[in-house]
């Protein structure tokens, strides 16, 4: 049994929720690195092999089936030790999230060590000058490219140190901003250099913003192949076989944590150009690319089913439900109390489906949602399929579920039923918040908030609303939703310490998180005046995307029940006209404009029936 943990302290309702009883009885990287801007002191863990065996076949309900991470979700937790838990924080509310330092700002880290940068800017080295002097063109190209051969400048500001080495400037030994071609070749390995994972994370998920991923890939590898030139092939062999694992863990580390570029077939081919180049130095390394091609394929073709699946399941969803003139034999229909009377359980499958959406959202998404448009955006090939078609599809769920609520509650013909109806999405909110699922809770919110459900006023007033105001409360949008980022930020704790998989479980607000993301963008220039990149901006919107990305791979400890989900995914909602009129039928009109609008959606709704 896990001990109860009270609510933050910062919240006026500490305490107060308690369970509710069911309603009824039908129920690797090469060297070791600094820590970046995760959890757990490094990037997000690539997927491991057989994580995507379960994947969907476009003819299955995607939730009969393991997820991406399937593989891990075996276990499982009672219902009664998991009811009873609740947020612990002692954080204060800030009204900004981005006021003040994050204790896991990949900044604060000194990610990209300023002395990786010096030994490219100096010929006092020995060894570089014999390096620069035996590669002829090609190392005095590598050393020029890096940083000019720049003496390392430094000032004082304030209680930091900033100083400049070539085309890249740093305060504190955190990198701060410098040219896109500097950062670029700060991304190439070297047989003695190797990027750390935070600043490799940083600028795959941030570089989209001035170039596409396809041009990227290809100034990387050309430049880690062409800075092994020397103009003897045997030499340029041995020292490509020296750089070619590091390569190869670059190339890991981007087709495990943003796979969905190679979408891009030029991508693929140069994927591919690239292991073909490996297997003519190094066997090991050349073996090492196969297996990550396979994985990514593997990956790739999950993906393409779970879409198809969503497609299918959303195509089933949109079949029209019954007739509202037949409304009062819509007792026949099965409503959610008939699948599942217990608020536990029914969020208990929420929260799968959230983590089964979630899990298959790129980071790359949330860059990709204000990026420039790709000028080769109509290249023909695999890519033309939109770049941020998962985090849409998960926004459309949160809709969905909206909905759902709404139409549940609208469709009774009795008003005893419809208050239970609410009182059970209450409760359902409830355990919602106590599991950490606050997508789940804003959407039910929102559905309850709707004006067809909210103007059933004699509904209502047989519902005790002292829950619903205390999850209204926690969610409030005052102060740019200060109660709810309290909450995360108890949240988040737990899951930082948790004890069980289900301590773990933290699934936010995702519209706000988007928001979230687009303000930091637009609120911060990309690029400075004097032509340089805004790296400070990339790392905090690395810190953001980052920290979803722990979120997302929580494991989901959870029992499925199929019946429960298909019904949660599958079955047909009303459209917010249809909404309206089944409201006008629970409740009749108020007033003469509540009058014509019935007349007018009747007449609206008649003339659609009989086009179609």
């Amino acid at each position: 049994m896990f001990g109860k943990v009270n609510m933050p302290p910062t919240t006026p309702y500490a305490g107060k929720f308690s369970s509710c009883a069911p309603y009824g009885n039908n129920n690797n990287n090469i060297h070791p690195q600094p820590h970046g801007p995760y959890c757990n002191g490094g990037a997000p863990k690539p997927a491991k092999d057989g994580a995507y065996d379960g994947a969907y076949s476009p003819a299955e309900n995607p939730y009969d089936v393991p997820q991406p991470h399937g593989a891990y979700r075996s276990s499982s937790v009672s219902s009664a030790a998991a009811r009873e838990h609740h947020y612990s924080s002692s954080c204060a509310v800030s009204e900004n999230p981005y006021s003040s330092p994050q204790p896991h700002s990949p900044r604060q880290h000194s990610t990209s060590c300023p002395g990786r940068a010096y030994r490219h800017t100096t010929a006092a080295t020995t060894s570089a000058a014999a390096a620069a002097s035996s590669s002829g063109s090609g190392g005095s190209s590598e050393q020029s490219s890096r940083n000019n051969s720049v003496a390392a400048k430094s000032r004082r500001y304030g209680h930091g140190v900033t100083a400049s080495y070539g085309e890249m400037c740093y305060h504190d030994n955190s990198l701060v901003s410098a040219s896109l071609e500097a950062l670029i070749q700060h991304l190439v390995p070297t047989v003695d250099y190797y990027p750390d994972r935070s600043y490799v994370f940083t600028f795959l998920l941030s570089s989209r913003l001035f170039l596409h991923p396809y041009e990227l890939m290809t100034k990387v590898c050309h430049l880690c192949v062409e800075q092994q030139r020397s103009g003897d092939a045997l030499l340029d062999k041995i020292r490509f076989r020296e750089v070619a694992p590091k390569l190869v863990q670059l190339l890991t580390e981007w087709t495990e944590t943003f796979p969905y570029d190679f979408r891009d077939e030029r991508m693929m081919r140069c994927l591919k150009d690239m292991t073909q180049h490996v297997a003519r130095g190094d066997e090991y390394s050349w073996r090492a690319m196969q297996q990550m091609t396979q994985r990514l394929i593997k990956r790739l073709s999950a993906l393409g089913q779970y879409e198809e699946a969503v497609s299918a399941l959303n195509a089933v969803a949109m079949e029209r439900p019954a007739s509202l003139k037949s409304k009062q034999a819509s007792g026949q229909r099965s409503d959610v109390m008939s699948v599942c009377d217990d608020p536990f359980v029914l969020a208990q499958q929420l929260t799968h489906i959230e983590l089964d959406r979630l899990s298959f959202i790129g980071p790359e998404e949330f860059i990709q949602t204000f990026a420039r448009k790709d000028p080769l955006e109509n290249h023909k090939g695999f890519f033309r399929k939109r770049k941020t078609s998962n985090l849409e599809a998960y926004v459309n769920w949160f809709n969905r579920l909206s909905y759902l609520v709404a139409t549940e509650i609208c469709m009774p013909v009795k008003k005893k039923h419809r208050a239970r109806i609410i009182e059970f999405f209450i409760d359902v909110a409830q355990e919602c918040f106590n599991i950490g699922n606050f997508n789940s809770l804003m959407a039910i919110i929102t559905g309850m908030n709707m004006s067809p459900v909210a103007r059933l006023r004699k509904t209502w007033s047989k519902v005790n609303t002292d829950k619903f105001e205390i999850l209204e409360h926690q969610m409030d949008p005052s102060s740019n939703f200060s109660n709810y980022r309290t909450a995360l930020r108890g949240a988040t704790q737990r899951s930082e310490t948790a004890h069980s998989s289900q301590e773990k479980i933290v699934i936010p607000f995702f519209s706000l998180l988007i928001k979230d993301i687009y303000f930091l963008n637009e609120g911060c220039a990309s690029s400075l005046t004097n032509g340089h990149i805004n790296f400070e901006k990339l790392w905090e919107l690395a810190k953001q995307v980052s920290e979803f990305l722990v979120w997302r791979q929580v494991i989901c400890p959870f029992d499925r029940d199929r019946r429960i989900l298909q019904y949660l995914v599958t079955t047909p909602v009303f459209s917010e006209d249809e909404l309206h009129l089944a409201s006008y039928e629970s409740e009749g009109p108020e007033n003469h404009m509540e009058k014509d609008s019935r007349r007018s959606l009747r007449s609206s709704l008649l003339h659609r029936e009989n086009r179609s």
